[in-house]
Protein backbone atom coordinates (compact mmCIF):
# COMPACT_ATOMS: atom_id res chain seq x y z
CA UNK A 1 0.00 0.00 0.00
CA UNK A 2 1.07 3.55 -0.81
CA UNK A 3 -0.57 6.68 0.67
CA UNK A 4 0.30 10.22 1.21
CA UNK A 5 1.31 11.88 4.29
CA UNK A 6 -0.94 12.39 6.42
CA UNK A 7 -1.16 16.14 6.82
CA UNK A 8 -3.13 17.09 9.49
CA UNK A 9 -1.09 14.65 11.96
CA UNK A 10 1.86 15.56 10.78
CA UNK A 11 1.39 19.20 11.65
CA UNK A 12 0.11 18.12 15.05
CA UNK A 13 2.90 15.75 15.57
CA UNK A 14 5.07 18.47 14.91
CA UNK A 15 3.14 21.52 16.92
CA UNK A 16 0.47 20.53 19.46
CA UNK A 17 3.27 19.55 22.30
CA UNK A 18 5.20 22.58 21.98
CA UNK A 19 2.38 25.14 21.97
CA UNK A 20 0.99 27.03 25.06
CA UNK A 21 -2.60 27.09 23.87
CA UNK A 22 -4.20 24.62 21.74
CA UNK A 23 -6.84 26.74 20.20
CA UNK A 24 -7.75 24.25 17.39
CA UNK A 25 -7.90 21.02 19.46
CA UNK A 26 -10.75 18.90 17.76
CA UNK A 27 -12.08 17.20 21.06
CA UNK A 28 -13.53 18.44 24.37
CA UNK A 29 -11.82 19.12 27.75
CA UNK A 30 -10.38 15.70 29.47
CA UNK A 31 -10.77 13.91 32.57
CA UNK A 32 -8.50 12.77 34.81
CA UNK A 33 -8.55 8.78 35.68
CA UNK A 34 -9.63 10.67 39.66
CA UNK A 35 -12.68 12.40 38.23
CA UNK A 36 -13.71 9.57 36.25
CA UNK A 37 -13.29 7.16 39.13
CA UNK A 38 -15.41 9.87 41.29
CA UNK A 39 -18.52 9.17 39.19
CA UNK A 40 -18.74 5.79 40.71
CA UNK A 41 -17.44 5.28 44.35
CA UNK A 42 -16.69 0.88 44.03
CA UNK A 43 -14.73 1.88 40.71
CA UNK A 44 -11.72 2.57 42.29
CA UNK A 45 -11.73 -1.07 44.01
CA UNK A 46 -12.61 -2.73 40.60
CA UNK A 47 -9.46 -1.08 38.62
CA UNK A 48 -7.18 -2.46 41.83
CA UNK A 49 -8.36 -5.43 40.16
CA UNK A 50 -8.42 -5.37 36.73
CA UNK A 51 -6.73 -8.35 35.25
CA UNK A 52 -4.33 -6.80 32.07
CA UNK A 53 -4.42 -10.04 30.41
CA UNK A 54 -5.74 -9.99 26.19
CA UNK A 55 -9.47 -8.56 25.70
CA UNK A 56 -11.69 -9.49 23.50
CA UNK A 57 -11.27 -8.96 19.73
CA UNK A 58 -14.80 -7.31 19.45
CA UNK A 59 -14.41 -5.27 22.49
CA UNK A 60 -14.96 -6.37 25.83
CA UNK A 61 -18.99 -7.27 26.17
CA UNK A 62 -20.32 -4.53 28.93
CA UNK A 63 -18.41 -1.65 26.84
CA UNK A 64 -20.47 -3.27 23.57
CA UNK A 65 -23.63 -2.96 25.74
CA UNK A 66 -23.01 0.55 26.73
CA UNK A 67 -22.36 1.91 23.17
CA UNK A 68 -25.23 -0.11 21.66
CA UNK A 69 -27.34 1.82 24.27
CA UNK A 70 -26.31 4.93 22.12
CA UNK A 71 -28.32 3.54 19.54
CA UNK A 72 -31.67 2.90 18.92
CA UNK A 73 -31.56 -0.74 16.54
CA UNK A 74 -28.40 -1.67 17.69
CA UNK A 75 -27.13 -4.60 20.05
CA UNK A 76 -23.81 -5.20 20.96
CA UNK A 77 -23.23 -7.92 18.33
CA UNK A 78 -23.93 -5.04 16.06
CA UNK A 79 -20.65 -3.23 17.75
CA UNK A 80 -16.90 -3.90 16.95
CA UNK A 81 -14.49 -1.89 19.55
CA UNK A 82 -11.28 -0.25 17.72
CA UNK A 83 -8.31 1.29 18.43
CA UNK A 84 -9.80 4.86 18.32
CA UNK A 85 -11.89 6.03 15.21
CA UNK A 86 -8.85 5.65 12.78
CA UNK A 87 -8.42 2.26 13.01
CA UNK A 88 -12.06 1.60 12.43
CA UNK A 89 -11.71 3.92 9.07
CA UNK A 90 -8.48 2.02 7.73
CA UNK A 91 -10.26 -1.13 8.50
CA UNK A 92 -13.51 -0.54 6.75
CA UNK A 93 -12.20 0.98 3.81
CA UNK A 94 -9.69 -1.87 3.20
CA UNK A 95 -12.86 -4.70 3.68
CA UNK A 96 -15.13 -2.87 1.55
CA UNK A 97 -13.33 -1.13 -1.14
CA UNK A 98 -11.87 -2.58 -4.53
CA UNK A 99 -9.59 -0.56 -6.77
CA UNK A 100 -11.81 0.82 -9.58
CA UNK A 101 -14.73 1.74 -6.94
CA UNK A 102 -16.43 4.68 -7.04
CA UNK A 103 -16.65 6.76 -3.70
CA UNK A 104 -18.54 10.19 -3.09
CA UNK A 105 -17.08 11.90 0.01
CA UNK A 106 -18.15 14.87 1.56
CA UNK A 107 -15.33 17.80 1.51
CA UNK A 108 -13.26 19.15 3.63
CA UNK A 109 -13.00 15.87 5.47
CA UNK A 110 -10.71 13.95 7.76
CA UNK A 111 -8.09 12.90 5.44
CA UNK A 112 -7.89 9.08 6.30
CA UNK A 113 -11.66 9.03 5.13
CA UNK A 114 -10.55 10.09 1.56
CA UNK A 115 -6.94 8.99 1.48
CA UNK A 116 -7.27 5.77 2.08
CA UNK A 117 -10.31 4.73 -0.39
CA UNK A 118 -7.65 6.29 -3.14
CA UNK A 119 -4.93 4.51 -1.65
CA UNK A 120 -6.69 1.17 -2.66
CA UNK A 121 -6.80 2.41 -5.94
CA UNK A 122 -10.62 3.97 -5.78
CA UNK A 123 -12.19 7.12 -7.49
CA UNK A 124 -13.14 9.52 -4.99
CA UNK A 125 -15.45 12.80 -5.91
CA UNK A 126 -15.10 15.52 -3.40
CA UNK A 127 -18.75 16.66 -2.57
CA UNK A 128 -17.48 20.03 -1.73
CA UNK A 129 -18.86 22.20 0.76
CA UNK A 130 -19.13 26.21 0.14
CA UNK A 131 -19.09 28.80 2.83
CA UNK A 132 -21.50 31.08 0.81
CA UNK A 133 -24.10 28.47 1.64
CA UNK A 134 -23.37 27.96 4.86
CA UNK A 135 -21.24 24.82 4.56
CA UNK A 136 -24.46 23.49 3.30
CA UNK A 137 -24.25 20.01 1.00
CA UNK A 138 -26.26 20.13 -2.38
CA UNK A 139 -28.15 17.00 -3.17
CA UNK A 140 -28.28 17.79 -6.99
CA UNK A 141 -24.32 16.92 -6.59
CA UNK A 142 -24.70 13.91 -5.35
CA UNK A 143 -27.39 13.01 -7.44
CA UNK A 144 -25.47 13.78 -10.77
CA UNK A 145 -22.27 12.03 -9.82
CA UNK A 146 -23.81 8.86 -8.77
CA UNK A 147 -22.33 6.27 -11.02
CA UNK A 148 -22.61 2.80 -11.63
CA UNK A 149 -19.29 1.75 -9.55
CA UNK A 150 -20.27 4.16 -6.83
CA UNK A 151 -20.03 1.79 -3.94
CA UNK A 152 -20.35 4.24 -0.99
CA UNK A 153 -21.21 7.86 0.10
CA UNK A 154 -18.99 9.01 2.54
CA UNK A 155 -20.75 11.33 5.08
CA UNK A 156 -19.52 13.60 9.09
CA UNK A 157 -21.88 15.29 10.66
CA UNK A 158 -21.66 17.41 12.67
CA UNK A 159 -18.60 18.31 10.38
CA UNK A 160 -14.94 18.52 11.30
CA UNK A 161 -14.19 21.23 10.69
CA UNK A 162 -17.04 23.58 9.94
CA UNK A 163 -19.06 22.56 12.58
CA UNK A 164 -21.87 22.39 9.80
CA UNK A 165 -25.15 20.48 11.20
CA UNK A 166 -27.60 18.93 7.74
CA UNK A 167 -31.32 18.57 8.38
CA UNK A 168 -33.09 15.44 9.25
CA UNK A 169 -34.78 15.80 5.75
CA UNK A 170 -31.50 16.19 3.72
CA UNK A 171 -29.83 13.31 5.97
CA UNK A 172 -33.11 11.28 4.85
CA UNK A 173 -32.83 12.34 1.48
CA UNK A 174 -29.43 11.09 1.18
CA UNK A 175 -30.32 7.72 2.31
CA UNK A 176 -33.14 7.57 0.02
CA UNK A 177 -30.39 8.06 -3.35
CA UNK A 178 -28.17 5.38 -1.52
CA UNK A 179 -30.84 3.31 -1.33
CA UNK A 180 -32.27 3.39 -5.13
CA UNK A 181 -28.60 3.24 -5.74
CA UNK A 182 -27.47 0.12 -3.33
CA UNK A 183 -24.89 2.58 -2.53
CA UNK A 184 -23.33 1.96 1.34
CA UNK A 185 -23.34 4.58 3.18
CA UNK A 186 -20.42 5.58 5.62
CA UNK A 187 -21.40 7.86 8.71
CA UNK A 188 -18.74 9.54 10.81
CA UNK A 189 -20.52 10.72 14.18
CA UNK A 190 -17.80 11.40 16.31
CA UNK A 191 -19.21 15.00 16.68
CA UNK A 192 -22.67 13.49 17.51
CA UNK A 193 -24.88 14.16 20.85
CA UNK A 194 -22.92 18.12 20.59
CA UNK A 195 -25.57 19.29 19.04
CA UNK A 196 -26.31 22.85 20.59
CA UNK A 197 -29.85 22.04 20.23
CA UNK A 198 -30.82 18.97 20.97
CA UNK A 199 -34.23 19.13 18.41
CA UNK A 200 -31.14 19.28 15.59
CA UNK A 201 -29.58 16.06 16.54
CA UNK A 202 -30.30 13.34 13.37
CA UNK A 203 -30.76 9.35 13.70
CA UNK A 204 -27.58 7.19 13.68
CA UNK A 205 -27.35 5.98 9.90
CA UNK A 206 -26.97 2.48 11.04
CA UNK A 207 -30.44 2.83 12.69
CA UNK A 208 -31.91 4.65 9.59
CA UNK A 209 -30.44 2.05 6.96
CA UNK A 210 -29.51 -1.41 6.29
CA UNK A 211 -26.50 -0.16 4.38
CA UNK A 212 -25.40 2.14 7.01
CA UNK A 213 -22.16 2.21 8.89
CA UNK A 214 -21.68 4.62 12.17
CA UNK A 215 -18.33 5.70 13.34
CA UNK A 216 -17.80 6.65 17.08
CA UNK A 217 -15.47 7.38 19.56
CA UNK A 218 -14.39 8.11 23.20
CA UNK A 219 -12.49 11.28 22.11
CA UNK A 220 -14.50 14.08 20.84
CA UNK A 221 -18.00 14.61 22.44
CA UNK A 222 -16.61 12.61 25.49
CA UNK A 223 -13.20 13.76 25.80
CA UNK A 224 -10.94 10.52 26.05
CA UNK A 225 -8.91 10.91 23.60
CA UNK A 226 -6.17 9.09 25.63
CA UNK A 227 -8.41 5.69 25.72
CA UNK A 228 -7.78 5.17 22.27
CA UNK A 229 -11.33 3.82 21.81
CA UNK A 230 -13.81 3.78 18.74
CA UNK A 231 -16.60 1.61 17.07
CA UNK A 232 -18.56 0.61 14.12
CA UNK A 233 -21.95 -0.02 14.18
CA UNK A 234 -24.20 -1.30 11.86
CA UNK A 235 -26.58 -4.05 10.61
CA UNK A 236 -24.67 -5.54 8.33
CA UNK A 237 -23.43 -8.96 9.74
CA UNK A 238 -21.60 -10.00 6.05
CA UNK A 239 -19.46 -6.69 6.70
CA UNK A 240 -18.97 -6.98 10.57
CA UNK A 241 -17.18 -10.67 10.31
CA UNK A 242 -14.98 -9.13 7.76
CA UNK A 243 -14.03 -6.34 9.53
CA UNK A 244 -13.35 -8.87 12.56
CA UNK A 245 -10.95 -11.01 10.31
CA UNK A 246 -8.66 -8.18 9.43
CA UNK A 247 -8.51 -7.22 12.43
CA UNK A 248 -6.08 -9.48 13.59
CA UNK A 249 -4.03 -8.38 11.32
CA UNK A 250 -4.02 -4.76 13.76
CA UNK A 251 -4.38 -4.71 17.28
CA UNK A 252 -6.20 -7.87 17.69
CA UNK A 253 -7.68 -6.39 20.68
CA UNK A 254 -7.81 -3.10 22.51
CA UNK A 255 -6.47 -2.15 25.78
CA UNK A 256 -8.06 -3.46 29.35
CA UNK A 257 -7.78 0.09 31.16
CA UNK A 258 -8.97 1.58 28.51
CA UNK A 259 -12.41 -0.57 27.68
CA UNK A 260 -12.50 -0.40 31.46
CA UNK A 261 -12.51 3.61 31.26
CA UNK A 262 -14.84 4.07 28.09
CA UNK A 263 -17.42 1.70 29.67
CA UNK A 264 -17.62 3.78 33.34
CA UNK A 265 -17.26 6.90 31.10
CA UNK A 266 -20.23 5.94 28.91
CA UNK A 267 -22.52 4.92 32.34
CA UNK A 268 -21.87 8.04 33.06
CA UNK A 269 -22.66 10.01 29.76
CA UNK A 270 -25.00 12.32 30.25
CA UNK A 271 -23.03 13.97 33.49
CA UNK A 272 -20.12 14.17 30.81
CA UNK A 273 -21.90 15.38 28.32
CA UNK A 274 -23.72 18.07 30.16
CA UNK A 275 -20.15 19.12 31.43
CA UNK A 276 -18.71 19.48 27.78
CA UNK A 277 -21.62 21.11 26.46
CA UNK A 278 -21.44 23.67 29.38
CA UNK A 279 -17.97 24.53 28.33
CA UNK A 280 -18.56 24.85 24.91
CA UNK A 281 -21.68 27.02 24.65
CA UNK A 282 -19.60 29.39 27.61
CA UNK A 283 -16.71 29.39 24.35
CA UNK A 284 -19.11 30.21 21.78
CA UNK A 285 -20.34 33.11 22.91
CA UNK A 286 -17.06 34.75 23.78
CA UNK A 287 -16.25 33.08 20.10
CA UNK A 288 -19.15 34.67 18.42
CA UNK A 289 -18.59 38.06 19.97
CA UNK A 290 -15.10 37.69 19.14
CA UNK A 291 -15.66 37.10 15.39
CA UNK A 292 -18.75 39.81 15.25
CA UNK A 293 -16.09 42.54 16.34
CA UNK A 294 -13.44 41.19 13.79
CA UNK A 295 -15.88 41.05 10.36
CA UNK A 296 -13.52 43.24 8.64
CA UNK A 297 -10.28 40.36 9.44
CA UNK A 298 -12.07 37.60 9.98
CA UNK A 299 -15.81 35.64 8.34
CA UNK A 300 -17.48 32.54 9.80
CA UNK A 301 -20.25 30.42 9.81
CA UNK A 302 -21.56 30.00 12.90
CA UNK A 303 -21.84 26.18 13.90
CA UNK A 304 -24.61 24.41 14.88
CA UNK A 305 -22.64 21.23 16.97
CA UNK A 306 -19.73 20.31 17.96
CA UNK A 307 -15.95 21.65 19.29
CA UNK A 308 -15.06 23.33 16.33
CA UNK A 309 -15.20 25.82 13.35
CA UNK A 310 -13.84 26.94 10.14
CA UNK A 311 -13.44 30.88 9.72
CA UNK A 312 -12.12 32.80 6.95
CA UNK A 313 -9.12 35.04 6.87
CA UNK A 314 -9.36 38.34 5.04
CA UNK A 315 -6.17 40.37 5.88
CA UNK A 316 -3.64 37.63 4.29
CA UNK A 317 -3.17 36.02 1.58
CA UNK A 318 -1.20 33.13 3.29
CA UNK A 319 -3.16 31.21 5.96
CA UNK A 320 -0.46 28.94 6.52
CA UNK A 321 1.41 31.93 7.42
CA UNK A 322 -0.01 33.40 9.43
CA UNK A 323 -0.22 30.52 11.87
CA UNK A 324 3.06 29.98 11.99
CA UNK A 325 3.91 33.59 12.99
CA UNK A 326 1.13 33.03 15.61
CA UNK A 327 2.61 30.61 16.95
CA UNK A 328 6.01 31.99 17.12
CA UNK A 329 5.15 35.10 18.64
CA UNK A 330 2.11 34.16 21.16
CA UNK A 331 2.29 30.40 21.36
CA UNK A 332 -1.10 29.90 20.06
CA UNK A 333 -1.97 27.16 17.45
CA UNK A 334 -4.26 27.01 15.02
CA UNK A 335 -4.65 24.27 12.43
CA UNK A 336 -4.48 25.52 8.72
CA UNK A 337 -7.15 24.42 6.19
CA UNK A 338 -4.93 23.67 4.30
CA UNK A 339 -3.88 20.82 5.62
CA UNK A 340 -7.44 19.82 5.03
CA UNK A 341 -6.04 20.04 0.89
CA UNK A 342 -9.14 22.88 0.97
CA UNK A 343 -7.92 26.24 0.77
CA UNK A 344 -5.22 29.01 1.81
CA UNK A 345 -8.08 31.17 3.80
CA UNK A 346 -9.47 28.98 6.20
CA UNK A 347 -8.38 27.30 9.59
CA UNK A 348 -10.02 25.38 12.28
CA UNK A 349 -10.48 26.73 15.61
CA UNK A 350 -11.32 24.64 18.55
CA UNK A 351 -13.59 25.93 21.66
CA UNK A 352 -13.69 22.47 23.57
CA UNK A 353 -11.50 23.09 26.45
CA UNK A 354 -11.54 25.52 29.24
CA UNK A 355 -8.50 27.39 28.55
CA UNK A 356 -9.86 28.37 25.27
CA UNK A 357 -10.73 32.16 26.24
CA UNK A 358 -7.02 32.73 27.30
CA UNK A 359 -5.56 31.18 23.99
CA UNK A 360 -8.51 33.68 22.23
CA UNK A 361 -7.14 36.56 23.90
CA UNK A 362 -3.62 36.04 22.93
CA UNK A 363 -4.87 36.24 19.45
CA UNK A 364 -6.68 39.19 19.50
CA UNK A 365 -3.25 40.79 21.14
CA UNK A 366 -1.51 39.68 18.31
CA UNK A 367 -4.24 40.57 16.03
CA UNK A 368 -3.56 44.35 17.30
CA UNK A 369 -0.29 44.46 17.30
CA UNK A 370 -0.90 44.22 13.03
CA UNK A 371 -2.62 47.24 12.67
Amino acid sequence: MKIKDFKLEEYFAKYEFKASYLLCASDCESFSVEELLSLEPKSKNILKNLRLGYTESQGNLDLRVEISNLYVNMNPENIIVFSGAEEGIFIFMNVFLNKGDHVVVQYPIYQSLQSVAQSIGCEVTKWVMDEKNNWDLDLNFLQDNIKKNTKAIVINCPHNPTGYLMSTKKFNAIIEIARKNNITIFSDEVYRLLEYNGNDRLPNMCDCYDKGISLGVMSKAFGLAGLRIGWIATKDTSLLKKLMSFKNYTTICSSAPSEFFSTLALRNKDVILERNLKIIKGNMRILDAFFKKKTSQFSWVKPKAGCIAFPRIKFSEDVEEFCSDLFIKKGVLLLPGTKYDFDDKYFRIGFGRKNMPTGLKLLEGYLENLD
